[in-house]
């Protein structure tokens, strides 16, 4: 009987050992699920780049504003410079702001982008309401009743954080 309860023990002990075993690794990766560093970075870039997008979609919408009255399509390449003229304070006010507080913040047309937005989102054929889309740099422009229309606004915006970096392309459009 002697035999037995020695042979009992070393099977506790063995078992004893294989669940310590299997709870290290558990261990490990509920520690990293609980690590804080990332979640704050990835939520100071969203919160930035969300930040980004509003004060630009306003933007645009309030410089594009007046283009129609202004520009005819024969002046459409006036009226996108115009347009990115007026941006330009903007861009460099949410360079600058963000830069002060959350990290660098790099905003730049993205003329590829807005070529396919345009392709995409303007149609074409002999039953269309409006005439061509163009792509001048980031912005695309559309000829309506003779006129030049700013329809959209293609940019890459980088946010760079002490230890992160998040790259984005939007587009930002005006409403019809």
């Amino acid at each position: 009987m002697v035999r037995v309860t020695r042979s009992r023990g070393q099977l506790v002990v063995l078992a004893a050992l294989a669940l310590a075993l299997a709870l290290v690794p558990m261990t490990l990766a509920y520690l990293q699920l609980g690590y804080d560093e990332d979640v704050e970075s990835t939520t100071v870039t969203d919160d930035t780049t969300r930040d980004v997008e509003r004060t630009l979609q306003r933007a645009l919408v309030d410089t594009s504003g007046d283009v129609p009255a202004r520009y005819d399509w024969g002046e459409r390449e006036d009226a996108a410079a115009a347009v990115r003229d007026r941006l330009q304070p903007t861009i460099e006010s949410v360079t600058t702001t963000s830069a002060d507080s959350t990290g660098a913040v790099t905003v730049s047309p993205n003329a590829t982008r807005a070529s396919v937005w345009a392709t995409r989102n303007c149609p074409s054929g002999p039953a269309r309401n409006f005439g061509p889309c163009e792509r001048d740099g980031g912005l695309v422009v559309q000829e309506r009743a003779g006129r030049t229309h700013v329809l959209a606004f293609a940019v890459d915006v980088t946010v760079t954080t002490d230890d992160t970096e998040r790259a984005t392309t939007m587009v930002l459009t005006v409403p019809s």
